[in-house]
C-alpha cells in the first residue's frame, strides 16, 4: 500500500471521528461523503462550457470545512493541480472571494483577513477588532500559527507595526489568548472587578484602559456578566454606556465590542451584518467574512438575533442586497429563510 493511499485513508478516518457541528451551524457534515466523487464533479463543473457555477456552489456550501480540505487533497491527487488555483482561473469577483474563503481552513481564513486588514497604506482596525474579540483561545493560537505559515511573519509583530497606543496594547493582550473559558463565577472577585472598572473609568479623570482590557480579556463570560450586574451598584450607567462616555475611536470600538460579545456574541454579529447592508452599497468584505466564518459555528443563532432585532430574516436581507451566483452562494451558506 503506498504512503499516499494510507494517508488518504487516515484522513477519511479522521473525518469520521471529527466532532459534530455546533447546534448553531448552518453547514453540517454531508452524509455519504466521498472526496473523490466531489473532486471529479468540481473538475467537470470548472471545465464545462461557460463554467457550471451551480455545481461548484452546491458542493462547496454543503460540505464542512473538514470535508472541503479532503476534496482539495483528492483534487490535487487526481488532477495534479490545486483546486484553489483552478477556481481562481475560472471564477471571478465576489463568488471567487467566497469560494476561496471556503477552501481555506478557519485559521487560514482569519489569517488572510487580518493580513488584508494590515496590507498597504492604512489599517482596517474594525476587522482586527472583530476577529480578535470574537475568537476563543484555541482559535487564536491556531491563527497565530497559520499567519506565520501563510505569510512568514509573526502576527504580534505585524500588529505592533500597524497600530499604536492603547489600541495596540489591547489587541496584543487579546492575542495572548489567556481568557478563562470555564463557567465559574467568583462573586467576591466579581464585586472587586466591578469596583475596579468603575474606579478605572468614571470615578477618575481619564481612563485606566489597562484595567478594562485585563478584566474583560481574561475573565470568563459568566463571571463578567456578574461583574456587569454589580457595576450598576457603583454607577448609574451600564459598562457599555460608561465606555461610550469615557472613550472614543478604535479603543472604544474594541472595548464595547468585547462587552457586547460577552453579553451575546450572535447579537454582535447580527449588528455587524446589518451595518454591512444598510444604506447605499454593501460592505461585501464584512458580509462575506461573517457568513463564511460563522457558517459552522453560530450562524443559526445569528439569524435568530437578526430577525428579532431587525424584523426580517437574514436570508431576505441578503437576497435584497445581492444577485446572481454571489447571492446563490451566500444564501446556500445562510441556510433556510427563517
Amino acid at each position: 500500500m503506498t504512503t499516499n493511499i494510507i494517508s488518504q485513508l487516515l484522513q477519511r478516518a479522521t473525518y469520521h471521528t471529527h466532532p459534530s457541528s455546533p447546534d448553531g451551524a448552518t453547514v453540517r457534515p454531508f452524509p455519504n461523503f466521498d472526496p473523490d466523487v466531489d473532486a471529479a464533479a468540481l473538475n467537470n463543473a470548472l471545465n464545462a462550457k461557460g463554467v457550471d457555477e451551480d455545481t461548484i456552489v452546491d458542493i462547496l456550501t454543503t460540505r464542512t470545512n473538514c470535508q472541503r480540505q479532503q476534496i482539495a487533497a483528492a483534487y490535487q491527487q487526481a488532477f495534479g493541480k490545486q483546486l484553489k488555483e483552478a477556481i481562481r482561473r475560472k471564477l471571478s469577483g465576489k463568488v471567487e472571494d467566497v469560494a476561496l474563503g471556503l477552501l481555506r481552513t478557519p485559521a487560514q481564513y482569519d489569517a488572510y483577513q487580518l493580513n488584508c486588514a494590515m496590507k498597504g497604506l492604512g489599517t482596517d482596525e474594525d476587522t482586527l477588532v472583530e476577529i480578535l474579540v470574537t475568537r476563543g483561545n484555541k482559535e487564536k493560537n491556531d491563527l497565530i500559527k497559520a499567519y506565520q505559515e501563510e505569510f512568514g511573519n509573526d502576527l504580534a509583530k505585524k500588529i505592533k507595526g500597524d497600530t499604536s497606543g492603547a489600541f495596540q496594547k489591547a489587541l496584543l493582550m487579546l492575542l495572548e489568548a489567556t481568557k478563562d473559558e470555564s463557567n465559574e463565577v467568583d462573586y467576591d472577585l466579581a464585586d472587586d472587578d466591578a469596583r475596579a472598572l468603575y474606579e478605572a473609568g468614571e470615578k477618575q479623570k481619564g481612563t485606566d484602559i489597562d484595567t478594562f482590557v485585563k478584566v474583560l480579556s481574561s475573565r470568563n463570560n459568566e463571571h463578567l456578566k456578574t461583574v456587569f450586574e454589580r457595576y450598576t451598584k457603583y454607577s448609574p450607567h451600564d459598562v457599555a454606556k460608561a465606555l461610550d462616555l469615557e472613550l472614543k475611536g478604535d479603543i472604544e470600538n474594541l472595548l464595547i465590542s468585547l462587552v457586547k460579545c460577552i453579553g451575546n456574541r450572535p447579537a454582535y454579529f447580527a449588528d455587524k451584518l446589518q451595518q454591512s447592508m444598510k444604506g447605499f452599497g454593501t460592505k461585501d468584505n464584512i458580509l462575506i467574512r461573517i457568513i463564511v466564518s460563522r457558517s459552522e459555528v453560530d450562524l443559526k443563532n445569528i439569524k435568530v438575533e437578526y430577525k428579532a432585532k431587525f424584523g426580517k430574516t437574514l436570508y431576505n436581507a441578503i437576497k435584497e442586497e445581492t444577485k446572481g451566483d454571489y447571492e446563490k452562494i451566500l444564501l446556500s451558506l445562510c441556510g433556510s429563510d427563517e
